[in-house]
C-alpha cells in the first residue's frame, strides 16, 4: 500500500489510497495505526516467576532472614548491581543477546524508566541497557515488566556467563563470510540459566563478530569470527576462536585456538573452555580469577592442549540432544510503508556531515546501517519511545542493534529514506554527528553510580564529545578511525586499554588538596591487529581536553601524507617515527606544561571533578564484579 500526502503543509492531510481508490483524512493518531506492527523477537528470554522470587527474597533480606553476602550474590545473579555507596538502590542491567532490541521492548523500557528509574536509560559497551537508581523493592516490578516483552536481566551480573555479544554489522558487513548472529543467539540461549554457568570463579564473556575489523574478539574470554573453508567440493562453515583475552586492571590479548573450528564443534569448544575455567580457575584470589590470568599463568600451549583434550571428552560424553539450536532463518526484510511528505531534505542543515559520520553502506544494495550516537550511552525515556517509532518507520528488518560504543544501529534503512530519518532524529535530539568517528568517546558510569570509580569518566566523555563536535573534528578523515575511551578506575569498563587515546581515573594531590586525574595510555586498538595501549603520563581531569587537542596538533605538524592519527601514534609509541616527535618521551616533554597543577587559590575549579562543584576526594565502596 502506498500513501501520498495531498496537502502536506496542513496538520491534517488528505491521503489517496491508490489500491482502494479513495481519499481519507490523515491525523497523527491514525498515522500511528498505519505504522507496521512491531515484530516480536524470535526468543523469549524471560521467566515471569523470577520476579516473584526476587521480591520474596528482598523481603527476607529486609527482615534479616537472608544474610548480606548471600543476598548480594543472589541479587547479582538476577541482574541487579549495587549502586554507589548505598544498599537501598540498585542498577538493573537488561541483557540484549546479540544486541537485538525490538520496538515494543523499547516502549516498555521507556515506561519502566519513568516509573521506577530516573527517566533515562544507559546503553553500555556490552550490549546491555541499564536502569539506574532503582529502589531495591522496585526491582521485581521491573522484572515483571521486562517479562511481558521477553527480556531478562538473569546473569547480566555476577559470576556467570554474561550477555553474549555480536557485532551490530553482522549480517550486513561486506567483509564477513556469513552472519554469526544466529550462533550468538543460540549460544546465549544454551548458557542462560544453565547449571554449569551459575557459579563460575568469575564473570565470563563471549563475543561474536563479522570480520577482523568490526569486533573485539581478542579482548574477551571467547571471541569468534565466522569463516568458511572448502572441503570435498562443498563450503563448510566454522569460526576462528580466540581464548583468554580481556580488559581489566591487567589486560591480555587472546590467542587463536586452531586454524579452523567447524560449526559443529562450536558448542563443544565453548563447553570445554567453560568447564576448564570452572574446574581450575582461581576462586580464592578475586583480583586474579578471570580466565585470562589462568591462561597467562599456565602458558598458552598448555592451556590450548587442555582445551582440545577437554573438547574431545565433551564431544564423546554429551547426549545427542545437547546441541546449539541455531535458527538461521533470515529475518524478513520489508521496507516500511513510505509516506511522502516535505520533511527530510538532503539540504537540511548538517545532513551531509551526519551522513558521513553516522552511516555504513551495507552489502545489501540500496541499504545503510545508521548509527545513533548518544552522549556516553545516555537516552531519555521520551527518546526511547521515539526510537521505537523510528525503527518501525525506517528499518526494513524491524529491530535495532546495540553497538560496542554505547550507540544504537538502525539497519536496513533504504538510502532514499536517509534524509527523512535525519530530519526525525534532529527533531528528537538524536542527530549528533560523528558516531563512527573519534568524536564519540566511550565513558563508563564512573562516580555517577559505580562503587569503584575514582573519577566522573561518564561526564568527561560528554564534555569531550561536545568539544569535538563544536570544533567539527568529526569531519576530519585523519581522526575518523581513532578512538577515545575513558574508565573511572583501572578496571577498564570504559575499555581504555584498546583506545588510540585512553584514560583511567585516579587522584592527585598538591599538599593537602586533592584533584581528579587520569593515567593516559596511547596506541591501543582492537580492529584486526589488536594491541594494548602504553601508559604515558597522568593528566588532571580539567586538562584532558587541552591535552588531546595538543596531541592532535602535534600529529598534524608531524604526519606523513598517508598517516592517520592511529598509525602516527603507534609509530611514536614504538619509538620508530622519524619526525620531531620520535618517542613517548618527546610527547611527555611537550605536554608537561599543560598538566602542571596550579594552586587552589589560582584555579579552584581545577580541584573539582566534572559534574561536581565541591572539592575532589576519593571515596569508594566495595566492588561487586567478583561477588
Amino acid at each position: 500500500m502506498y500513501f501520498e500526502f495531498y496537502e502536506p503543509k496542513f496538520p491534517i492531510s488528505k491521503i489517496y489510497n491508490r489500491n482502494q481508490r479513495h481519499w481519507f483524512v490523515l491525523t497523527l493518531s491514525n498515522l500511528k495505526q498505519h505504522r507496521p506492527k512491531s515484530r516480536k523477537g524470535k526468543i523469549n528470554w524471560a521467566r515471569s516467576q523470577e520476579a516473584d522470587h526476587f521480591a520474596n527474597t528482598v523481603k527476607l533480606y529486609r527482615q534479616g532472614k537472608y544474610d548480606a553476602d548471600s543476598f548480594r550474590r543472589f541479587r547479582l545473579q538476577h541482574g541487579a548491581y549495587g549502586t554507589r555507596l548505598t544498599s537501598d538502590y540498585a542498577m538493573v542491567r537488561i541483557k540484549l543477546p546479540a544486541g537485538e532490541i525490538y520496538p515494543h521492548q523499547l516502549e516498555k523500557l521507556s515506561q519502566l524508566s519513568e516509573q521506577f528509574s530516573i527517566g533515562s536509560a544507559h546503553f553500555s559497551t556490552r550490549e546491555n541497557i541499564q536502569l539506574h537508581w532503582v529502589v531495591l523493592e522496585d526491582v521485581s516490578e521491573i522484572f515483571r515488566g521486562l517479562a511481558e516483552v521477553g527480556l531478562t536481566t538473569r546473569e547480566a551480573c555476577g559470576n556467570s556467563i554474561r550477555n553474549v555479544m555480536c557485532s551490530p554489522l553482522s549480517g550486513v558487513c561486506p567483509d564477513e563470510e556469513f552472519d554469526s548472529t544466529p550462533y550468538a543467539l543460540a549460544t546465549a540461549r544454551f548458557f542462560l540459566r544453565n547449571p554449569m554457568a551459575q557459579n563460575l570463579p568469575r564473570k565470563f564473556k563471549f563475543n561474536f563478530t563479522c570480520c577482523e575489523k568490526h569486533g573485539m574478539v581478542r579482548m574477551v574470554d571467547v571471541g569468534l569470527i565466522p569463516q568458511t573453508r572448502q572441503q570435498e567440493g562443498s563450503t563448510q562453515k566454522g569460526f576462528k576462536v580466540f581464548l583468554g583475552g580481556g580488559l581489566g586492571n591487567k589486560s591480555f590479548v587472546g590467542y587463536q585456538l586452531e586454524e579452523f573450528t567447524p560449526e559443529e564443534d562450536l558448542l563443544f569448544t565453548s563447553m570445554a573452555v567453560v568447564r576448564i575455567f570452572d574446574r581450575i580457575g582461581d576462586r580464592k584470589n578475586m583480583a586474579r580469577n578471570r580466565m585470562r590470568y589462568l591462561v597467562n599463568e599456565m602458558g598458552w600451549e598448555k592451556f590450548q592442549n587442555l582445551v582440545l583434550k577437554e573438547r574431545a571428552i565433551v564431544r564423546a560424553t554429551q547426549s545427542v540432544v545437547t546441541r546449539l539450536n541455531v535458527d538461521d532463518t533470515p529475518n524478513e526484510i520489508k521496507r516500511p510503508i513510505r509516506i511522502s511528505d516535505e520533511s527530510g531534505s538532503s539540504n537540511s542543515d548538517g545532513y551531509e556531515r551526519w551522513l558521513k559520520g553516522n552511516t555504513f553502506k551495507q552489502k545489501q544494495s540500496g541499504y545503510y546501517s545508521v548509527f545513533i550516537t548518544l552522549e556516553a550511552g545516555d537516552i531519555t525515556s521520551n527518546q526511547l519511545n521515539i526510537l521505537s517509532e523510528l525503527i518501525q518507520d525506517f528499518s526494513s528488518e524491524g529491530l535495532a542493534r546495540c553497538g560496542f560504543n554505547q550507540d544504537v544501529a538502525l539497519r536496513f534503512v533504504h538510502e532514499d529514506d536517509l534524509p527523512r530519518l535525519y530530519s526525525q532524529l534532529l527533531n528528537a535530539g538524536l542527530a549528533k554527528s560523528g558516531a563512527l568517528t573519534m568524536a564519540a568517546p566511550i565513558g563508563c558510569s564512573g562516580t555517577t553510580s559505580c562503587n569503584l570509580a575514582l573519577t566522573n569518566s561518564h561526564r568527561l566523555a560528554k564534555e569531550i564529545q561536545r568539544k569535538f563536535l563544536e570544533l567539527k573534528l568529526d569531519e576530519d578523515d585523519d581522526l575518523r578511525d581513532s578512538s577515545i575511551k575513558i574508565s573511572g578506575c583501572p578496571n577498564s569498563c570504559g575499555q581504555h586499554g584498546i583506545a588510540t587515546i585512553g584514560f583511567f581515573g585516579g587522584g592527585g594531590r598538591v599538599g593537602k588538596d586533592m584533584y581528579p586525574n587520569y593515567m593516559m595510555q596511547l596506541g591501543g586498538r582492537s580492529d584486526g591487529e589488536t594491541m594494548l595501549g602504553i601508559s604515558c603520563l597522568r593528566v588532571p581531569a580539567k586538562r584532558v581536553i587541552p591535552v588531546i587537542l595538543k596531541i592532535i596538533d602535534l600529529f598534524k605538524q608531524n604526519k606523513k601524507p598517508e598517516d592517520d592519527l592511529k598509525s602516527w601514534i603507534r609509530r611514536v609509541v614504538n619509538g620508530i617515527d622519524d619526525s620531531e616527535i620520535k618517542s613517548m618521551d618527546d610527547i611527555k616533554k611537550i605536554l608537561t606544561p599543560l598538566i602542571t597543577p596550579p594552586s587552589k587559590t589560582d584555579d579552584p575549579d581545577f580541584y573539582s571533578d566534572y559534574g561536581n562543584d565541591t572539592s575532589y576526594h576519593t571515596k569508594t565502596g566495595k566492588g561487586e564484579c567478583a561477588a
